[in-house]
């Protein structure tokens, strides 16, 4: 069976981003775009509710529980982990989480963007806790910082997994994969993507049109929300 998924993704709820729709408008979005399956990943804060899998099963998605973890200052998506992944901030720490939960799945998301939460030359130090290298959606035909990460996914035989990193609906769709999997179910979505059963669809976007305003967007948001903070604590 073949699945359209999206495993980078967040909601309202996250407290990093301020993020202008709820974990139902996601989803309603992804059900009508026809997506099946769906991971929210929040910054440093797991999500996993039954309302919530109730509501996108209801709708024929498949809620994947996921985090996007602060790992010594580096982002780290991690798939199908518990609540105790909240308290995981060292790469020894995160080695030993994964030796007691085998079924978590860890994506180095935008490993070589130009900024300072990113992985980097992490990537290839602890190359051993990864179970995919992320192609982001933000790139044009001229400007790519994905390069480097195909690169290494190649030279690591490792899967490179598309996703949308999502912070804005219009762009949901702007990079996913269709997954080969035996059933729509958490472990065979993750058994599919460790075998790199899958098929991304992505495409460059445009500069001025899209990434711009999106970028320009999401940094207005969150300059509000942390002035809003401020106010409030003062």
């Amino acid at each position: 069976m073949r699945f359209k998924a999206n495993f980078h993704m967040h909601t309202g709820e996250d407290p990093k981003d301020a993020i202008p729709y709820t974990f139902f408008d996601a989803v309603d979005r992804a059900s009508a775009l026809g997506f099946r399956a769906l991971a929210i990943t929040c910054h440093n804060k797991f999500v996993d509710r039954a309302d919530y899998r109730d509501y996108a099963s209801a709708r024929g998605v498949l809620m994947i529980p996921g985090i996007e973890s602060t790992i010594e200052r580096a982002h780290v998506v991690v798939l199908n982990p518990d609540n105790e992944i909240e308290q995981v901030r060292t790469f020894d720490a995160l080695r030993g989480y994964k030796k007691t939960h085998p079924d978590a799945f860890v994506l180095a998301p935008h490993p070589y963007f130009p900024d300072s939460y990113v992985l980097g030359e992490k990537l290839e130090e602890h190359i051993d806790l990864f179970d995919a290298i992320e192609r982001s959606w933000f790139y044009t035909k001229h400007i790519d910082f994905n390069r480097r990460a195909e690169r290494a996914a190649r030279t690591h035989k490792l899967p490179y997994l598309a996703t949308s990193d999502t912070h804005d609906l219009r762009f949901i769709d702007a990079g996913y994969a269709l997954v080969d999997a035996e059933e729509l179910t958490v472990s065979a979505v993750l058994r599919a993507l460790r075998a790199g059963n899958f098929e991304n669809r992505t495409a460059p976007r445009r500069l001025w049109r899209e990434l711009v305003p999106f970028f320009a967007g999401m940094s207005l948001r969150n300059f509000r929300k942390a002035h809003a903070a401020r106010r409030s604590s003062a």
